[in-house]
């Protein structure tokens, strides 16, 4: 079932139960990915799906951490509460291990020794743990870690 016809299945059972808080998070998620395709004038594949939603991932932790940083305990909470609710629509996060053998994998495949050349190394690791979730802040830290 494509992602804007489950969002909207879920919008559906929120109103019903009326969950106020989990309405508003999947119409905001619904909005971006309607304003995608309509900027776009094309149907939303399953990248470009991902992509949006990693999107507003990121967008919500940097506001909890934000809120956090301000003093406002609850509006973090709340992001948090969208954050996770997102992260239920994307694919299963790769294991410690897989991001290690991809790392690893990257490492070897382009031969980089130096920390200079981690976009390189990023890159090809990100290839290859391509349909899975990542986050590329943690991706980077170990990719950093391992070349130094």
């Amino acid at each position: 079932m494509p992602l804007l016809d489950q969002i909207q299945k879920q919008m559906v059972e929120a109103m019903k139960a009326r969950e106020e808080a989990r309405l508003n998070a999947l119409r905001m998620v619904k909005a971006a990915l309607m304003k995608h395709k309509v900027d776009t004038m094309k149907e939303l594949d399953e990248a470009e799906e991902l992509k949006i939603l990693n999107m507003l991932i990121k967008q919500r932790r940097e506001a909890a951490d934000m809120f956090r940083q301000g003093g406002l305990i609850d509006q973090a909470e709340k992001e948090e509460v969208e954050l996770r609710m997102i992260e239920g629509f994307m694919p299963a996060a790769p294991s410690d291990e897989e991001i290690a053998a991809a790392i690893d994998a990257a490492i070897v495949e382009t031969g980089v020794t130096s920390s200079k050349q981690m976009g390189v190394v990023m890159k090809a690791a990100q290839a290859k743990l391509a349909g899975k979730r990542v986050d590329g802040k943690a991706l980077s830290d170990k990719v950093r870690s391992r070349l130094s």
